[in-house]
């Protein structure tokens, strides 16, 4: 039997080290649970990094995809269009917020996706500048690089990047960022570093990921919004990890009322096949050239037959109720945990829908992360059957994604391994000092 030691050790020798994984190698899935090569049962509450939201192998997509493989697999739209594209961009295009016309292009990751945005951007606007903030992550090509806010472990040694990106604070009342500090910072940047008439676009995730699920207010969501129709500047939502009914709408910004100018998608799009897409106003999408937009794969037939499926599943079993249904559970028990006598660690809950993180902190007095406890949680969850990731500036920060499509008392089975984990880790740690 092959065992995930065996592949930890073929992977060392074979696989770049940049390429970071954790240790359970995957066998099959369903749904929300995962069997890695040994056999052993996880719940998976990762999902993929936000992926599956209609949870590992959903039959209507697998049977979506299976048949469109007996058509075609791919020609490049580029090259011989096909209908599933155009019909997908329809529906997109449908379901985006807002009342004007609306246009999609197709591309195969978040970054590509968050790349063209940006060229769009630039080419309806005649600027350059491009407004992110501290802790977004926006990918991990040299353009996505730029517009992240984390140095490590994305920026670090691959510089320089890009010229005209810029970034401000994002609010954070945990971390001691109002709205009005966020704001004020953001008015001193157009001051002291580009003038407004220079700036293409403001970026910015509503729920950021890997900056720590930290949540933007939707005052602070219409200021920018305020802000950007007053100097001409374009408005890009990127939802590629909160959207698709993840927070309990199609995509997050609804839950502000703020129409973006520009929506990128990817992640849970199209039920674990690559696929990602920009949806914005016509009149904006269209300032790109002819050939100017594309990719070889960008649109893969089979990812479309995926995404069609997707979409008609989030519909079917109502998702977006759903991911709140779950959210408002895991919010429940760990506000509760967090509560209880001994619990100081558990600085902060916080999320939308089901997208839920806690932050790990030495005390709640100073909010000094605490990285290993924050290891030491996830590792224990994991011996304990849960899969978890961490995110955050400091790596304190634990992230909830489960399915949207997990039976409740599995999302109960995770939390009370969650609840145990937690408090193990904490008796550990404190019996080791």
């Amino acid at each position: 039997m092959t065992t995930n030691a065996d592949l930890r050790a073929r992977q060392s020798a074979a696989v770049a080290p940049g390429v970071a994984t954790r240790g359970v190698y995957a066998a099959r899935a369903e749904n929300a649970e995962l069997w890695d090569v040994e056999g052993r049962r996880y719940l998976d509450f990762a999902a993929g990094i936000a992926v599956n939201n209609t949870g590992h192998r959903h039959p209507r997509v697998m049977a979506a995809v299976a048949e469109q493989a007996q058509a075609f697999t791919h020609t490049s739209f580029n090259v011989a269009p096909y209908e599933g594209y155009i019909r997908l961009a329809e529906r997109l295009n449908a379901i985006a917020p807002g009342d004007a016309p609306k246009k999609t292009m197709l591309v195969t990751t978040g970054v590509e996706a968050v790349e063209n945005a940006v060229k769009i951007a630039r080419a309806y606007t005649g600027r350059s500048g491009i407004i992110a903030f501290g802790g977004g992550f926006h990918g991990r090509t040299m353009l996505g690089m730029a517009l992240t806010g984390k140095v490590k472990p994305y920026k670090a040694g691959f510089g320089p990047f890009p010229a005209e990106i810029f970034h401000s604070a994002f609010p954070s009342d945990f971390h001691g960022v109002s709205v009005a500090e966020a704001l004020r910072g953001l008015d001193n940047l157009l001051l002291n570093s580009i003038e407004p008439k220079r700036v293409a676009a403001f970026i910015i995730e509503p729920v950021q990921g890997e900056g720590g699920f930290n949540v933007a207010p939707a005052g602070f969501l219409r200021a920018l919004r305020e802000r950007a129709d007053a100097h001409g500047i374009l408005l890009i939502a990127d939802e590629i990890q909160a959207g698709m009914a993840r927070t309990g709408k199609m995509f997050c910004f609804e839950h502000a009322g703020v129409v973006p100018d520009l929506i990128t998608m990817a992640k849970g799009l199209a039920g674990g096949f690559p696929l990602s897409a920009v949806t914005g106003r016509a009149e904006v999408v269209d300032a790109a050239p002819a050939g100017g937009l594309g990719g070889t794969y960008a649109g893969n037939p089979l990812a479309i037959a995926a995404a069609h499926a997707v979409l008609d599943v989030i519909a079917d079993e109502d998702l977006c109720a759903r991911a709140a249904e779950i959210g408002d559970r895991i919010l429940g028990r760990l506000r509760a945990l967090q509560s209880r006598q001994g619990m100081e660690a558990v600085g902060d809950v916080r999320g939308m829908g089901a997208m839920v993180a806690f932050e790990l902190v030495t005390d709640r007095a100073s909010k000094a992360p605490d990285a290993a406890l924050t290891n030491a949680i996830i590792a224990e969850a994991e011996a304990r059957g849960l899969i978890m990731i961490s995110c955050g500036m400091h790596g304190n920060v634990v992230r909830l994604l489960p399915p949207l499509t997990t039976p409740m008392a599995q999302v109960d089975e995770a939390l009370d391994i969650i609840e145990a984990s937690i408090e193990a880790a904490i008796t550990r740690m404190a019996s080791a000092a």
